[in-house]
Formats: structure tokens, C-alpha cells, sequence
């Protein structure tokens, strides 16, 4: 992917999903020909979220976001699915780091019912 601003941006949203529950695992799945390098899934209890990198934006999809509360309106993609929820950051995007940790949190929080 070469040294791109979408580096930076996934760096920055796995460290605050590690800051959120440092317990979380990450794994990498779904690898096929047009993405190599698959998506990287972050898990406790159950899928808690996927990140994905695209040429104009990276997505954080929470598999169970529309259960989730999200007074800061974080969730922008995905809004009409049944279950999930996504956040598409671009590059000049700011991210609230305090209310995606919650966002994290109450996720983890849901899978342990």
C-alpha cells in the first residue's frame, strides 16, 4: 500500500480500538486475489469490528453496530443495514477518539451480553 495517509488513519483506529479493550484480538481474514491482504478483524466474544482499506477512505464496520448507542453520530456508512453499522474516514476526517473507544467498548460489551 506504500507509506499513504490510509496507513496512518488505520494505525490511528487500532490503537484506539487497543486502548478500548486491550484484550481484543486481531486477526487478518478474507484474503483473496484483489485484496491480498485481506481485512483485519478485530474480536472478543465475538466480531466486534472489520477495518478495510479503500483508495479514498478506510471503513471500520462493527458487525453488530445498529444495536449500538452512538450519541456522537459516529456511524456514516451502512445506516440502512440490518445489524451493522460502518464509519468511513477519509483522509482530512477527525475522528473523536474518546467516542469511538465507547463505540469499542459498548461493542465488547454487547458480544458478552
Amino acid at each position: 500500500m506504500g507509506n499513504d495517509w490510509r496507513e496512518s488513519r488505520v494505525g490511528e483506529v487500532r490503537s484506539l480500538i487497543m486502548r478500548a479493550e486491550p484484550d481484543v484480538v486481531e486477526e487478518v481474514k478474507w484474503r483473496k486475489p484483489s485484496n491480498p491482504d485481506g481485512v483485519p478483524t478485530f474480536s472478543l466474544d465475538g466480531l466486534v469490528c472489520t477495518l478495510e482499506t479503500y483508495k479514498d477512505k478506510i471503513k471500520v464496520t462493527f458487525a453488530k453496530g445498529a444495536s449500538l448507542p452512538d450519541p456522537a453520530k459516529l456511524f456514516n456508512a451502512c445506516l440502512g443495514a440490518g445489524v451493522r453499522r460502518a464509519i468511513d474516514i477519509n483522509e482530512t476526517d477527525a475522528l473523536d477518539a474518546d467516542a469511538f473507544v465507547a463505540l469499542v467498548q459498548s461493542a465488547v460489551a454487547l458480544n458478552r451480553g
